[in-house]
């Protein structure tokens, strides 16, 4: 069957692998949205040993360090040890981190255990990003990584809704990072026996890279690098390369503050409950993924692989809603409207970097350092903006905090165009 009808049999296995890389990046956020969920009564519970909300940013911002610079050596040793070890070792990893976290007694075990979380966990899109670039054709980059992109969207979204919903049933910050890690601990496992790691594995033809990516040009087209420098040196001489890493450190700072901040922020300026909070922030994962979708497809589609405009653009709009969410409400409508539209604008253009464009820059050899690389830089982004979001927020009110985030999208906004008319006008 599979000599006679080799495609038939390339696309069953691409729809069995998006399915497991999907589910499985989807269940690692079980163990990485729930500090957020469980902020306020982290705060309340250790409020006493110092534990406020600049500390708790703090810890945050450590973890994102760790994150920045585990993306770097996973994305090499996806690439160099294969994408599915990579991804199945992140998983086992977070599990492990969880549960200490879940039994620690203070700050400072919270400060450990939630950096090794992280740590390991940067392992899971460098192995989803190397399986994908083995799977599936350079043709159907943007819209597989679409769907792919959705996964933390949907983790995200699954992980507020059920873990709020555990906290509104009366299930202790414990016992919720012990459920956390049990689902994750039963996807991995799932995994590690179906999960196919590339087609030769299992006798199906690859579909082709990118003609032009970073290696093309000397020539290598091997699956895996032949060394360290050979793998790292043609990034370092890419131009476009140079400005996704900038491009990933404003739009990784705007994702990675609001993703953690708009729980609290919504118990704090719109006086929700803490499980309502949870839920209702899940608002802007789901609009993320109307974004993620519609971006995917416009700019395959509609503008030939262009992504400098749709950036640019979604950072310009931005700007009003993180201006009017910096303004004083008694409305509880009103943030509700201003995190879903945050949450349309921004986290399609953001999918775009270590995502597609990854893909198109590395190939099938480097595309898990390419979005490791563009991943780490931004998490440095996400580093500081996750400390001074929630320092200014301690100290001067969430109104500051917008308003620092308002700054970071209108720079943001420039070097979309600086992208689009240095790398992609004249392409075009």
């Amino acid at each position: 069957m599979l000599a006679t009808l080799p495609h038939t049999s390339l696309q069953q296995w691409q729809r069995r692998t998006a399915l497991h890389l999907f589910v499985g990046y989807s269940a690692y956020y079980l163990c990485r949205s729930n500090l957020a969920i469980v902020a306020p009564l982290l705060i309340r519970e250790f409020g006493g040993q110092g534990l406020d909300k600049e500390v708790l940013g703090q810890i945050a911002s450590v973890g994102v360090l760790f994150y920045a610079g585990g993306k770097v050596v996973n994305g090499v040793l996806g690439d160099f040890l294969g994408g599915k070890k990579v991804f199945l070792l992140g998983m086992i990893g977070a599990v492990v981190a969880t549960v200490v976290f879940g039994l620690g007694q203070g700050v400072a075990v919270f400060f450990g255990a939630w950096a090794v979380n992280r740590l390991v966990q940067s392992m899971g899109w460098a192995g989803l990003v190397k399986t994908t670039a083995n799977w599936f054709s350079y043709h159907s980059y943007g819209r597989i990584m679409a769907l792919l992109s959705l996964s933390y969207l949907v983790g995200d979204i699954v992980a507020k809704l059920l873990l709020g919903q555990l906290l509104a049933a009366g299930l202790s910050w414990r016992g919720l990072f012990m459920v956390a890690a049990a689902i994750l601990a039963a996807v991995a496992l799932i995994n590690w026996y179906r999960l196919p790691s590339s087609p030769e594995s299992v006798g199906v033809p690859a579909p082709p890279a990118s003609p032009v990516n970073v290696f093309t040009a000397s020539g290598a087209t091997p699956t895996e690098p032949a060394s360290l420098a050979a793998l790292l040196r043609p990034y370092f001489r890419s131009k476009s390369f140079l400005l996704m890493l900038v491009l990933s450190f404003g739009l990784t700072a705007l994702r990675e503050s609001l993703s953690f901040w708009l729980p609290l922020y919504l118990v704090e300026a719109a006086h929700f409950s803490e499980g309502a909070a949870s839920q209702y922030s899940a608002l802007y994962s789901l609009c993320g993924m109307l974004s993620i979708l519609g971006a995917g497809y416009a700019s395959d589609r509609w503008l030939r692989g262009q992504r400098g405009p749709l950036i640019g653009g979604a950072c310009v709009l931005l700007l009003p809603v993180l201006l009017a969410m910096a303004q004083p409400t008694t409305n509880s409508l009103l943030p509700l409207v201003l995190l879903s539209l945050a949450g349309l604008l921004l986290l399609g253009p953001y999918s775009f970097l270590a995502g597609a464009m990854s893909l198109d820059v590395g190939g099938r050899q480097g595309a898990a350092t390419a979005s490791g690389l563009v991943d780490a830089v931004g998490y440095v982004g996400g580093t500081g903006a996750l400390w001074l979001t929630g320092a200014l927020a301690e100290y001067y009110g969430w109104s500051y905090a917008f308003l620092a985030l308002a700054v970071v999208a209108a720079a943001s906004a420039g070097a979309a165009l600086v992208f689009y008319r240095t790398q992609e006008r004249h392409a075009a």
